[in-house]
């Protein structure tokens, strides 16, 4: 079946037909660029919500960003960031492949439909046109055998008359068979003209708007078959997306799994545990037995707990709960509790190595060039060096002051492990140092250490106790080499068993599976303790 045969007469059904079919294309087209609107705007609202809540750079070493809670939350803003993109990425190829190309193959489909319709358009025109010359030759026909009727007739009537000249009579005859002629080719036209349009008028029903129509039939049919390609691209647009959303969905589902109650509290007590021992109890002062009042109240003066270490007012009983004033911030953390003044010391001395680790690793370099500059002149002016030299100098004695003055600070605070780890700093006389450990600390193996006691501490540990169950297990991040007496090598990936925690000196106690033991840098593992 197609419109050529079965609708052969119906060309203005299949021109309203063929307009509304490309109308709703513009209007599907419209729909899907509102869509895409949608998409954009909430894309861009989930990223303004994501950074809203997300923190600064300058608030990432804010405490409470350890807590696996903060943590996760952060997690789950990142994921909703990289789902706002997915969101983006769905309006970006709705608008590509739905929207853009859906317009360009409307436009084409528009033209098409213009030029078939054209083309009836001529066919009928041209109809018309064969149709009015063959009105016309059956008018003159008809006219002109009207007038040879009437004058056949005159000449009859002549014929008749008596009073009629032989002359009237021929000239009337004459007359009639002019007129008779005339319509008688006024007749072959007419049937000629009939036979023209007889063949005209077949060749436009039969052949030329059938395949006008059903041109137009073909026209429409790709236009809804495109139409719903581009139904399904709406579905699968989405699709195409699906499996990166649902890994964005998993990832906050798995930020809220990684939330660790139990971990959390351990960093609150990381981070806020003072150090100081419980108030003993106060003792009975009997004034009844003739006690010396002025003894009485020295022996009030000595502190008797974290009230007078704090600088408590003695009048507040739930002293516990009161607010406390914000103490002033001193270089070495002396305002600090014990345990956080050993951490804060401890973190602070490894910043400064880290710097100093960096004056020497550019002091070397620098002495390098010196020595290339020396020996090939042309590369350079050695003299050229020597202010940076110098000042790399500076730097470097600057920093050792440093290293010295805070380890001296940490060694009052009795952080252990303080002096494994940073007590080993010597450097030659051009600045540069003479063994790097990895955790970027420095010792000179050919000079005895005075520090080496720490060691022999570590020895006894091992020593004395017996095997100690594991708490837990780590694996290493980085090699460790465990050159120094008291450490254990490690290599990456290793996991080994955790026998005791770091306790703020930054060090960890491990075990291997053959029963070796030794003191690992904490921040080189992960570690996993038992629940």
């Amino acid at each position: 079946m197609d419109w050529g045969t079965d609708l052969w007469d119906q060309y203005d059904i299949i021109e309203r037909h063929t307009q509304s079919g490309l109308e709703l294309v513009e209007k599907y087209v419209k729909f899907v660029k509102e869509r895409t609107e949608i998409e954009q705007n909430y894309a861009k609202q989930l990223r303004n919500l994501s950074k809203k809540y997300n923190i600064k750079r300058s608030s990432k070493d804010e405490p409470e960003c350890r807590f696996s809670s903060y943590q996760s939350f952060l997690d789950i803003l990142n994921e909703m960031n990289d789902y706002a993109g997915q969101r983006e990425l769905i309006a970006e190829n709705m608008m590509m492949n739905i929207c853009i190309d859906l317009t360009k193959y409307l436009q084409e489909l528009k033209q098409e439909r213009k030029t078939y319709l054209m083309e009836a358009k001529k066919a009928q025109q041209s109809l018309e046109s064969t149709y009015k010359q063959l009105d016309s030759s059956k008018k003159r026909f008809e006219r002109e055998w009207r007038e040879a009727e009437r004058a056949a007739q005159y000449a009859e009537k002549t014929d008749q008359d008596i009073n009629a000249t032989k002359a009237d009579v021929e000239k009337a005859k004459q007359q009639a068979h002019m007129r008779a002629h005339v319509a008688e080719e006024c007749k072959n036209d007419y049937a000629a003209q009939l036979q023209k349009y007889n063949k005209e008028q077949n060749q436009f029903y039969f052949n030329d708007m059938p395949l006008i129509f059903n041109k137009l039939q073909d026209l429409d049919e790709r236009r809804v078959r495109k139409l719903a390609q581009g139904y399904i691209l709406f579905s699968d647009t989405e699709k195409h997306v699906m499996p990166i959303i649902g890994k964005c969905l998993e990832g906050i589902t798995k930020a809220g799994t990684n939330v660790n109650e139990r971990n959390d509290s351990m960093v609150v007590i990381e981070q806020n545990k003072s150090g100081f021992e419980r108030p003993g109890d106060v003792e009975f002062e009997d004034y009844s037995q003739g006690i010396n009042r002025a003894s009485s109240d020295s022996s009030l003066g000595t502190p008797k707990g974290p009230m007078d270490l704090l600088g408590k007012n003695k009048s507040k009983n739930f002293w516990l709960f009161s607010k406390r004033s914000k103490p002033t911030v001193t270089e070495d953390f002396a305002h600090l509790p014990p345990e956080q003044r050993r951490k804060r010391l401890q973190q602070k001395l490894e910043e400064i190595c880290k710097e100093l680790q960096k004056e020497v690793d550019q002091s070397e370099a620098l002495g390098k060039m010196k020595d290339v500059y020396e020996k090939n002149p042309q590369m350079g002016d050695p003299a050229s060096l020597a202010s940076q030299i110098s000042q790399t100098s500076q730097n470097i004695e600057r920093l050792r002051g440093e290293v010295n003055k805070y380890e001296t600070w940490l060694a009052e605070a009795g952080g252990r492990g303080d002096t494994l780890r940073y007590k080993s700093h010597t450097f030659n006389n051009n600045g540069a140092h003479d063994v790097q450990s990895p955790d970027g600390a420095h010792s000179d193996e050919s000079t005895p250490d005075p520090s080496q006691a720490i060691y022999a501490e570590f020895d006894d540990d091992f020593e004395d106790d017996e095997l100690a169950a594991p708490i837990g297990k780590c694996t290493a991040m980085y090699n460790f080499p465990g050159a120094s007496e008291g450490t254990i090598s490690m290599q990456e990936g290793e996991v080994l068993a955790v026998v005791e925690e770091d306790k703020g000196d930054g060090w960890t106690r491990v075990r291997r599976n053959n029963g070796d033991e030794g003191y690992i840098p904490t921040s080189y593992v992960t570690i996993t303790l038992n629940k």
